[in-house]
């Protein structure tokens, strides 16, 4: 039985290696890359890998879940090899397997459970590791002929069978040095304290910062942009950026946190230079034509909702309302939250008056071919989502732009 579920391991192990490679270079694309957009893993806004990666769930200590993933399957496949190696270690795979497969089974438990009901997203290439991990539990713990509790004395036996071997020996030692050298050279992942916050974590981890070779190339990026009109009031600001949301997108909520705090900060440190404006763009054919089918049920109430609550100068507590509760919205949530949270006492009476005014921002937002949320446009200039340091960045240099050519 073990040998005939060598092959099985092995391949269990290539389709999770394959994944969690797939992942880590989104990953590093994400950290590395200040124009990063999206990532062919981003489907839609539940469909969304970017999403997973960047929250607080997306990496221990800085370091990044998918490359943990990447060493772990690196690590099975190495001690297949090194166990098929030797007759005796190779009777032993299976339990070796089985205790590794298990701690990656309840890892996987946990991060399935943080996507699904706390991001309200799921990562598919996230999705490929679960069922590798899941393959070599259910064929290793079927393979596993001895009691775990003699895996210890097993481990030693089979260490000095390793040790005799100068080749086998040689090669754990490289993959122990490539993993640290991996863990140590790969761009740590920090997460800012909105996003933890939001992820119902203590924010652990300090304050993202673009070095100077990123803020290079992002500016390099921005001066080849091209520039579309975008109608909307600057009441005299230099800058005027426009985002086009729904409220009920995970990257709407996300931007939202992560964007607050960069733009507390230009409204202390220049006031009155710096405009932001959210127009309405639900993904819901209720109140937006140009989609194609219905993503986010209560998308259009939400955006009522804010429009409503802003007379009763409580628009901010609706919006914080709405992006935390993103899963569990849906019509009737929104219209008890409008209520409570809002103070909007004529929901219903006033809907579809205040419907029209949000297909006026949809209507725009069609005319500007926006295929999706949060889109956002900086003095007329489309910006993919950007982290929040490289928000910041891109205010600063369009302010700086603005101010020079007058």
């Amino acid at each position: 039985m073990s040998r005939a579920s060598t092959p099985w391991l092995a391949a269990f192990a290539v389709l999770g290696l394959g994944f969690a490679a797939a992942s880590t270079w989104v990953h590093h694309d994400i950290l590395t890359n200040p124009t990063h957009a999206e990532s062919f893993c981003d489907v839609s806004s539940t469909l969304n890998c970017t999403s997973a990666y960047t929250s607080q769930f997306g990496a221990v200590a800085g370091v990044p879940v998918a490359l943990f993933g990447l060493l772990f399957f690196a690590g099975v496949l190495g001690l297949i090899a090194l166990c098929s190696a030797s007759k005796a270690a190779a009777a032993h795979l299976p339990g070796y397997v089985f205790a590794a497969s298990t701690i990656g089974l309840a890892v996987i438990l946990y991060l399935a459970y943080a996507s699904y009901f706390i991001l309200n997203v799921v990562c598919l290439l996230c999705v490929g590791t679960y069922v590798a991990v899941i393959g070599l539990f259910l064929i290793s713990g079927a393979a596993a002929k001895e009691p775990l509790a003699s895996l210890p004395m097993r481990i030693i036996d089979d260490w000095k069978l390793l040790v005799r071997s100068p080749q086998a020996l040689t090669a754990a030692v490289v993959f122990m040095a490539a993993a640290v050298a991996a863990i140590v050279v790969f761009p740590e992942h920090r997460v800012t304290a909105a996003a933890a916050t939001a992820a119902g974590v203590e924010p652990a981890q300090t304050t993202p910062t673009a070095t100077a070779s990123q803020i290079q190339q992002l500016e390099s990026w921005l001066a080849s942009q091209p520039r579309v009109p975008v109608m909307a009031p600057s009441d005299g600001a230099a800058v005027v950026i426009v985002k086009f949301n729904d409220y009920q997108c995970p990257g709407c909520g996300q931007t939202y946190r992560d964007y607050k705090p960069v733009l507390a900060k230009w409204a202390k440190q220049s006031p009155g230079k710096v405009k932001f404006i959210t127009k309405d763009y639900p993904l819901e054919r209720q109140c937006n034509p140009n989609v194609a089918q219905d993503l986010h049920l209560g998308a259009c109430e939400a955006a009522v909702a804010v429009r409503l609550a802003r007379e009763k100068g409580k628009a901010e507590a609706m919006e914080e309302w709405l992006y935390s509760n993103q899963p569990a919205m849906n019509p009737e949530t929104v219209k008890k939250a409008a209520a409570s949270v809002g103070g909007v006492t004529d929901f219903d009476a006033r809907f579809a008056a205040t419907l029209e005014l949000v297909k006026a921002d949809v209507a725009q937002g069609g005319q500007l071919k926006i295929s999706g949320t949060p889109s956002f446009f900086m003095n007329g200039m489309p910006l993919p989502g950007l982290r929040g340091e490289f928000f910041d960045a891109a205010i600063a240099w369009e302010l700086k732009r603005v101010t020079s050519a007058r």
